[in-house]
């Protein structure tokens, strides 16, 4: 677009300053001033672009006074105002064009960026889809195995409606003996439902016990001692017993240090220091019913020592049981052998030659630690990263590092495995014990220099006494 301001100077004929006309082009870029040119030879016309590349013409025309009294001079200046009228015009015209350039260019970047986050809802709308329609299939196929559960507990819940009836009538014979009968009669009603309360008592009692479902937390207790080693609490003790035991590294050491309470734990407040006679190899340990069961150094030999009388009560060899790095779980640390308790008493798993290297569990008996029976599995014991006993049924990690999660069980009592898949959070990478504690239903760990807790959650399926 071209803006012509116009500026019009005086001018006489002998004072035209010597400007050589060019010569016009054959076709005229601008025919709108071919007027203009035809009434006058002395008018000048300058045309350049400004900083901004827009176009600006100049003409010179001669003085207004000369011409005023011609027709063409009153022509000439009508033409005059109409080209400064039509510059002015171009001019806001090219302001507007301008402005309105901005605005579409603003508007596309915009559209731009709504096409982008359109785009950008719709896959995020997909993956979202997607991932709730994982998170439900994965939730259905945590409830399937509690169909037949349902089942039990229909079964289950008819026995106990069963004994409440049955209270209910021994409680209306019993008002009608008391009026009638005298005291005899009462008293062998009384051991009756003595009788029926210790059933009710038992069946609850097996609630106790049950399958691993799931392994939640971990919840740190504390922070201390070296990336190995071994903390714990009797599962035999009273309620009010709250004692811990802490032994830290996995070998060369034999202080064992003693605290009343897990306050008193995790304030580090020792209440008794042991020394015991002989130094111990691994973190299997376990304390049960007030003494301390451990593996001597460079041995297969396991060790019961009281803390009441700090005294070795027992000590026996497990036969082809491999030791000092032997046969250990896949971290190290002469974690060869490891004993642990459950609901239904003490066990040792290890490995043997004779089994080429794969995890034997041995039932013992807690005061002479004679092997009862041993079960042998076909889990290579140096693949596994840590095992526990949950009621009778051996569960085993994959790994002692970040991802690990009970891989393999096997069941004592049917003798049989099964592969499982239930995830565990190792939050601080390293794993070198890992042990249940049947009355706080809690697997203890020590998690690279961290004492943890993980609450289990266990499946149960409740027997009666003529399902036994």
């Amino acid at each position: 677009m071209c803006i012509l301001p116009v500026s019009l100077g005086s001018h006489e004929s002998s004072q035209v300053p010597s400007v050589d006309r060019p010569s016009p082009p054959q076709e005229s870029l601008y025919p709108w001033l071919e007027p203009l040119l035809s009434i006058t030879s002395y008018m000048i016309i300058y045309s350049a672009q400004d900083a901004d590349g827009r176009c600006i013409c100049t003409v010179v025309a001669p003085e207004q006074n000369l011409c005023s009294r011609d027709a063409k001079g009153r022509q000439l200046r009508q033409l005059l105002e109409k080209v400064q009228n039509m510059s002015q015009s171009i001019e806001v015209l090219n302001l507007r064009t301008q402005r309105d350039f901005q605005y579409v260019m603003k508007m596309e970047n915009q559209m731009k960026g709504l096409r982008t986050k359109f785009r950008q809802v719709e896959d995020d709308r997909k993956t979202i889809m997607a991932k709730n329609f994982q998170e439900l299939k994965e939730k259905m196929d945590e409830l399937q195995p509690l169909i037949p559960v349902l089942e039990q507990y229909k079964t289950d819940a008819q026995l106990i409606s069963s004994f409440k009836e049955e209270i209910r009538n021994l409680s209306m014979v019993l008002t009608a003996i008391q009026e009638e009968m005298g005291a005899y009669d009462y008293d062998e009603l009384y051991q009756r439902v003595l009788r029926l309360d210790s059933r009710l008592r038992n069946c609850m009692g097996k609630l106790t016990c049950g399958k691993l479902m799931k392994i939640t937390g971990p919840v740190t207790i504390k922070t201390s001692g070296t990336r190995f080693g071994a903390w714990m609490t009797d599962p035999q003790a009273s309620q009010r017993n709250n004692r811990v035991w802490y032994m830290d590294s996995y070998t060369n050491s034999k202080i064992v240090r003693e605290y009343k309470t897990m306050e008193d734990f995790v304030a580090n407040v020792v209440s008794r220091t042991y020394n015991l006679p002989f130094k111990w190899e691994g973190t299997g340990h376990v304390v049960y019913n007030g003494s301390l069961y451990y593996n001597k150094y460079q041995s297969n030999i396991i060790v019961k020592y009281s803390f009441e009388t700090g005294r070795v009560l027992a000590q026996r060899a497990l036969e082809y049981a491999g030791f000092h790095n032997t046969y250990p779980y896949s971290w190290g640390g002469y974690s060869d052998i490891d004993v642990m308790a459950d609901e239904l008493g003490m066990w040792v798993v290890y490995a043997t030659n004779q089994n080429a290297g794969n995890i034997v569990i041995a039932q013992m008996d807690p005061d002479t630690l004679e092997v009862q029976k041993t079960w042998n599995t076909e889990y290579s014991k140096r693949n596994a990263g840590e095992s526990f006993m949950i009621c009778g049924t051996l569960y085993i990690t994959n790994s002692h590092l970040t991802g690990a999660k009970v891989y393999y069980s096997y069941s004592t009592k049917t003798s049989s495995y099964e592969y499982t898949d239930i995830p565990f959070h190792n939050q601080y990478f390293h794993m070198s014990m890992l042990d249940y504690n049947a009355r706080e239903r809690a697997l203890y760990a020590w998690n690279n220099g961290h004492q943890v807790l993980f609450n289990v959650t266990l499946f149960h399926v409740i027997k009666t006494e003529d399902d036994s």
